[in-house]
């Protein structure tokens, strides 16, 4: 999940030292929900699975573990800096635009991109292309944020504290709706899945809160986009200093967006 960082790049640049410590806490979340998907649509020895945007390492083990030896993982990204290590074997590493290059050669059982699509300003030809790379029967399943469903960060209100937090996270997302981020894409997930043709579409939801991957999130979160929060007038250096203390106080009950998943199968 990386684009390089510009006015119009993908603001969470996979060069910044953070990126590492944001994809662990994304892992920490997240995962246990993406496996329970790939679980139910039935991943198993022999399969091949692309997966797209891959950003930190977690997902492609966690692919290459259920594929097996007899298997397949072909994990892209724009940015491979925290994907590179884990090539080989089972597993290939490939520098790659998901709206602008051919989809790696071969048909796969699963395609799977989590929290990538939003972020991609050609989201309609990106999902074209993966729904291309489907072989007949194998499933696409999508997982993407919803930041306008629910856009706080601390959603209990109570004092000057939650009310500095979410101000800051309203300022994130500003950021990333002037990059072309849809803040609210994952809802549009189901039909999009039908409107290209797959069949079989379900569709969940996962609203972590009060976790502590989501404290390790939002500090390095902060951190990376500080300087466009300061530059573009959204915070002072005053006030996140005051927030990445509030945050590491622990007594802040931190949510992330919904992440909805959404999965389909091609007929």
């Amino acid at each position: 999940m990386a684009e390089h960082d510009s006015d119009h790049g993908y603001l969470l640049d996979n060069r910044q030292s953070q990126a590492g410590i944001r994809f662990g806490a994304l892992a920490e979340l997240f995962d246990p929900v993406t496996f329970r998907h790939v679980d139910t649509i039935g991943l198993g020895p022999g399969m091949r699975c692309w997966e797209v945007g891959a950003g930190g390492p977690s997902v492609p083990l966690g692919l290459a573990d259920r594929v097996g030896p007899t298997g397949a993982v072909v994990a892209t990204d724009i940015d491979v800096s925290w994907t590179a290590p884990v090539a080989g074997g089972t597993i290939e590493v490939l520098t790659h635009d998901v709206a602008a290059d051919p989809p790696p050669p071969g048909a796969f059982d699963l395609v799977h991109a989590r929290l990538v699509l939003v972020h991609v300003a050609d989201r309609a030809e990106a999902l074209r292309r993966m729904v291309r790379a489907l072989r007949p029967g194998g499933w696409l399943l999508l997982e993407d944020a919803d930041p306008a469903l629910q856009p706080l960060l601390c959603p209990d209100e109570s004092g000057p504290d939650e009310r500095l937090a979410n101000r800051l996270r309203s300022g994130f997302r500003t950021l990333m709706a002037a990059r072309g981020a849809d803040l609210a894409y994952g809802r549009t997930l189901p039909r999009v899945l039908r409107e290209a043709g797959l069949v079989d579409v379900q569709a969940d939801a996962y609203f972590p809160i009060t976790s502590p991957a989501c404290a390790v999130l939002e500090d390095a979160t902060v951190r990376q986009i500080r300087a466009r929060l300061v530059t573009e007038g959204l915070a002072t250096d005053e006030e996140i200093d005051r927030h990445l203390a509030n945050v590491a106080s622990g007594r802040l009950d931190l949510a992330t967006a919904p992440m909805i998943s959404a999965w389909g199968r091609r007929p």
